[in-house]
């Protein structure tokens, strides 16, 4: 995820609680709860974090003084993130951030009246978190970067960088509940091309899922983008 999209949506996260400052006491501290997939060892986590903090920083919120972050993570673990968001939500939060679809839907699942902003969902209308993204209803917002929809665009443009390309390699995250696997092979067979999925479900499977891409004898690897604790 670019870094100033996170700013973007996350600094969005930040003005909602400035629309009802007027009407608050000038003393009212307001309390985030910030839901991720991963952990503060990534690169990833450490630039979302910051990005996080400037963006709050730019609407005029800074930690310790009128916002209370409650952090949790998952560390990698999308089966923990349930009862992390259960504990998040015992929190009297004004506002719950999640990253990555499976975070989003534990969030939708413990609280129907805390706002939920969605950092990051492939498809937020297919995987039922939201009724449409003109108007999503409920209490979940953000933003959603519709993953599903550009598999066929991408396997277009590796056949152009690869003519004649036959079989192409797709490396997915299957606790992902957005991945875009059936839509990827629906696209791949409408331009002639053999699909051959490998799964991988935490990164000490990375080098056994390269040895299966390799035995595979594709001509490309499209790696499904994985926003969850993975990092496809």
């Amino acid at each position: 995820m670019k870094r100033r999209a996170f700013i973007t949506l996350l600094g969005g996260a930040a003005a909602w609680p400035l629309a009802a400052q007027a009407q608050q006491p000038a003393s009212t501290v307001r309390r985030i709860g910030l839901l991720l997939p991963g952990n503060t060892r990534t690169t990833a986590v450490r630039g979302q974090l910051e990005a996080f903090r400037k963006g709050l920083k730019e609407y005029g919120w800074a930690e310790g003084q009128n916002i209370i972050v409650e952090y949790s993570f998952a560390e990698g673990r999308e089966d923990a993130l349930p009862a992390i968001a259960a504990e998040l939500a015992r929190l009297w939060l004004d506002v719950m951030v999640a990253e990555g679809t499976a975070a989003i839907q534990a969030a939708k699942t413990v609280t129907q009246t805390v706002p939920i902003v969605m950092a990051t969902s492939a498809d937020p209308v297919g995987t039922g978190l939201v009724a449409n993204l003109n108007r999503p209803g409920g209490n979940i917002t953000g933003l959603s970067l519709q993953t599903a929809e550009l598999s066929g665009k991408r396997l277009q443009l590796l056949t152009e960088i690869i003519p004649g390309l036959a079989r192409v390699a797709v490396l997915s995250n299957p606790l992902n509940p957005s991945i875009a696997v059936e839509q990827t092979k629906a696209a791949a067979q409408a331009l002639g091309i053999e699909t051959h999925v490998v799964e991988v479900q935490a990164p000490d499977k990375f080098e056994s899922a390269f040895a299966a891409v390799t035995a595979a004898h594709a001509g490309a690897l499209m790696l499904l983008p994985d926003y969850g604790g993975t990092r496809l």
